[in-house]
């Protein structure tokens, strides 16, 4: 009955507000009934009476909080007190919103990328079933498998349910009516949708077999493929559409989410189409695999099954398989980034180390607002204790007032974490696998709510304990002058001081890692890459296999092609290549110079491979250190396909002791024209961005033996340089290529936007921490300004009793500098103390070299100091402009 009682009590608040008046009335009217019995006049019998039954006020509060009903409306009573108090004081009202708002929407906004990689689901059953074998060669670099090898492990491997191999390397072209559409593709086992468990929403997946020549002409569709390309049709399936010149049947389309590898978001999935020459080479690692284990089997079971098959497959092929290792890794843990144990690691948890450092920031800076305003409040405060207010109503009723702060800065943080994701889109979608899932969604919003909640609350607690327990009868004695605030003793003062240092020091942090990530960017951008980006445009050429068919294609398209762009206006040269510099290395091979001694058997002696047209030096820009180049009208057509280019950091690694690379061979069995010779030396492009120049070997497409040439070029990229604008050139490739082959999709980019490309994740890395630093120190500004300006206020009398005994204004204003200067020294040291001992955690997003950073680290920190002097150039000019006289007077 108690509980439905509160129940109906929430709908009559009014008339429960009577009930408890009267029921107080008749106490009071029932004691003075007493004291009259007992003799006691009409005026002492009601004096005692009111005496002996407290403070009335304080009893009706104790009263309501014993009731839901009336609990719900004194606690609707606060908050609509809080929001006159704000609009009374929108200076700190403003502030402290500003502040909630840059903590909680950096935290909203970091949450909203953790929420996808780390707490959603992958869009795969079972996920946890589901592991990604990562495969290291005898040197301990990552190491595809070969075909050979993933059906030895197949058949051999116990723990699994299915292991399926699968290859991204292809784009694949969609020829339509009105022009192609290249297309990314995940080419895959036909065990490969077996792994995930997901069925299709039309149609079916491979059936065993499929993979197999003959068999696999078909085709499974990714959601968005089907949407875009075939407008969503419920009879896609049985279609026959051709792709890369060869009809293929679409038999199946897959529910929206469903992708793999996660970063493919719009794909098409074939079986896969391996050459003979990679088919069949058991030393050819290209494909990658992935597998489900079985129920019941742990992730060290499988790894020790793994591990079994490894060893088997090096005991019968020790010379390509001995040394080599597998570790099988969670997929999400892979996929996402993340430890196996699903623990944040390297950028992500530095990230939201830094979105904890920034919310730190605007707790203690709300806290210290909060205690500067308490001052101003404290004779308010004492009149509330002096009339019955219990310590805990005070501390519950200034809470309540955080919580109307809490629900603005919420708003005022949604709408700045929405403005950083919006910023932020390009770089998600490019950097992180799951990036274009990021969104604020509810469970987003209502960690904002969490957050902007716990903020306020622990940034009131301090002031609300503090204020609370001051006592009134020295507050009311002191008036409200300026000088109200001593009642609190020095203690508030090193509190808030400490909160200044708490800012300085972990802004000076945020800056310092974010001056060295600008610095690492710059350096990356600077980087000798070997050639001039800003005059080089890249054009991806997929030709389409089943069109050449019977057509050479060097003859039919490359060779039209290079002839055309050469006499177009403003090429300055131009060539092909299989791989893009920068953007693409990793195919090569171990090799062994004729004549050296045997290499270390762990020695990684292996050099990448690169086809090329003569062009192509003279359009990148490489020149010539010794020897010759490659050239079809100077090589003698039996030695063709023996020459090769090398560069200078082949040199470098294979003739070390000074010998001539040219006139070399390397042992290599599958030239049946002989031993590859070196008939000249280059100087070094750089194959990735972040690593110096690998040793290459460049051979002629023209040496390409013409059965191999479609599956060897049907990947190129044409490289055009030009003296002028690079982009101004696209328009005449693009209607040079449609005239030798409309069914070649048409993509460039310039080599600039090639390099900015590789470094999305970097460029992320420091915008973010550049805006987490900036708003950092702004609320630090906020923070010290704050803090200087109310201490002026507190010490009007004591500064206009300085000055009325002689104290000269400048020596004023040196001594509230000098009260800076040293807050700002302290949080400076804190922070370089907090730096160097976060340096292990700080490595995984950037190296701190304590003899090479230290100029741009104590730039950085001298930066701070002179911002914090700015910052308190005003409260000093305003504590030395006081006139004594009013000071004292106002007094």
């Amino acid at each position: 009955m108690s509980a439905l009682r509160r129940i109906a009590n929430l709908f009559s608040r009014d008339k429960l507000q009577r009930e408890i008046d009267s029921e107080l009335r008749s106490h009071i009217d029932l004691r003075i009934e007493d004291n009259l019995a007992a003799g006691m006049s009409p005026k002492e019998a009601r004096r005692d009476a009111l005496l002996r039954f407290g403070n009335r006020s304080a009893m009706k509060e104790r009263t309501t909080e014993a009731d839901a009903a009336l609990y719900l409306q004194s606690l609707w009573a606060d908050m609509r007190y809080a929001l006159r108090q704000l609009a009374r004081s929108p200076g700190f009202a403003i502030t402290a919103v500003l502040a909630l708002s840059l903590g909680v929407g950096a935290a909203t906004a970091i949450f909203s990328v953790i929420d996808v990689v780390l707490f959603r689901p992958l869009p795969f059953a079972n996920q946890d079933r589901l592991v990604f074998p990562f495969m290291k060669g005898r040197t301990g670099g990552s190491l595809p498998v070969s075909v050979l090898n993933y059906y030895e492990e197949r058949a051999q491997l116990q723990t699994f349910t299915a292991m399926a191999g699968w290859s991204t390397l292809d784009r694949v072209n969609l020829e339509r009516p009105d022009g192609s559409v290249s297309l990314r593709a995940t080419k895959t086992t036909d065990n490969f949708f077996t792994v995930f468990g997901v069925a299709p929403i039309l149609g079916r997946t491979f059936l065993p077999g499929e993979d197999q020549p003959g068999k696999d002409n078909v085709a499974v569709l990714s959601y968005e493929v089907w949407q875009a390309n075939f407008n969503g049709s419920a009879d896609v399936v049985g279609q026959t559409v051709k792709l890369d010149g060869t009809p293929y049947t679409i038999v199946g389309v897959m529910p929206a989410g469903f992708r793999f590898p996660l970063y493919m978001r719009a794909a098409i999935y074939t079986p896969l189409h391996a050459p003979q020459s990679w088919a069949r080479a058991r030393g050819m690692h290209w494909m990658r695999t992935v597998g489900r284990m079985k129920d019941g089997v742990t992730l060290q079971q499988a790894q020790a099954d793994l591990d079994r098959v490894m060893a088997n497959l090096a005991k019968t092929w020790p010379q390509q398989e001995e040394g080599h290792t597998g570790t099988l890794i969670p997929l999400a843990a892979e996929v996402n980034g993340f430890a196996s144990d699903g623990k944040m690691k390297g950028p992500m948890q530095t990230l939201s180390l830094a979105v904890l450092a920034l919310l730190g920031i605007a707790c203690v800076n709300v806290a210290g607002l909060l205690l500067g305003r308490g001052v101003k409040r404290e004779r308010e405060i004492a009149l509330r204790a002096a009339v019955g207010a219990s310590r805990r109503r005070l501390i519950r009723q200034m809470i309540n007032e955080s919580l109307v702060l809490a629900l603005t800065g919420l708003g005022g943080g949604v709408l700045m974490s929405w403005l950083l994701l919006k910023a932020m889109n390009v770089f998600l979608v490019e950097a992180i696998a799951r990036g274009a899932d990021v969104s604020l969604n509810l469970k987003v919003l209502a960690v904002a709510l969490l957050i902007a909640t716990l903020t306020s609350i622990l940034a009131s607690l301090a002031p609300a304990i503090r204020l609370s327990g001051a006592d009134p009868n020295r507050a009311l004695r002191g008036g409200s002058g300026a000088g109200s605030g001593a009642s609190l003793g020095k203690g508030q003062h090193r509190l808030r001081s400490s909160f200044v240092i708490i800012q300085v020091a972990l802004s000076l942090v945020l800056l310092m890692v974010s001056g060295l990530l600008l610095r690492n960017l710059q350096a990356l951008f600077k980087t000798d890459l070997g050639f001039n980006q800003n005059k080089i445009v890249a054009v991806v050429l997929d030709l389409s296999r089943g069109n050449y068919k019977d057509r050479d294609p060097l003859l039919t398209f490359y060779h039209p092609l290079l002839d055309r762009v050469a006499h177009l206006p403003g090429a300055a040269a131009s060539g092909v290549i299989d791989l893009l510099p920068i953007a693409e290395w990793g195919d090569g091979y171990e090799i062994h110079i004729t004549g050296q001694p045997p290499y270390p058997k762990n020695a990684a002696m292996g050099a990448e491979t690169r086809n090329v047209s003569p062009g192509y030096f003279d359009a990148m820009g490489i020149k010539l250190m010794r020897g010759r180049l490659l050239s079809p009208s100077f090589d003698r057509p039996e030695n063709i396909a023996s020459n090769m280019v090398v560069n200078e950091a082949f040199r470098r690694k294979f003739f070390s002791n000074g010998g001539d690379p040219v006139g070399a061979h390397i042992d290599d069995s599958d030239k049946a024209e002989g031993k590859s010779g070196i008939v000249g030396v280059v100087t070094d492009i750089r194959q990735d961005l972040q690593s110096p120049p690998m040793p290459e070997m460049d051979w002629l497409i023209d040496a390409l033996p013409p059965k191999d040439r479609m599956d060897a070029l049907r990947n190129m990229f044409l490289m055009v340089r030009t003296d002028g604008d690079p982009k101004a050139l696209i328009p005449s490739l693009r209607g040079v290529i449609h005239d030798i082959d409309p069914g070649v999709p048409f993509r460039s980019q310039t080599m600039e936007e090639a390099v900015n490309e590789q470094l999305t994740f970097e460029r992320m890395e420091s915008w973010l921490f550049g805006i987490f630093a900036a708003f950092a120190l702004l609320l630090a500004a906020i923070g010290l300004y704050g803090l200087i300006s109310h201490e002026v206020q507190l010490r009007t009398r004591e500064i206009g009793i300085r000055m009325a005994l002689g104290s000269a204004r400048s020596s004023v204003m040196m001594q509230v500098l000098r009260r800076v200067a040293l807050l700002i020294l302290s949080g400076t040291a804190v922070g370089w103390v907090l730096t160097l001992a976060s340096r292990k955690i700080l490595t995984s997003i950037v190296q701190i070299h304590a003899a090479q950073d230290l100029g741009l680290l104590a730039a950085i920190s001298a930066g701070m100091i002179l911002v914090g002097i700015l910052t308190s150039l005003a409260p000093a000019r305003t504590a030395a402009s006081i006139e004594p006289m009013e000071a004292l007077r106002n007094e």
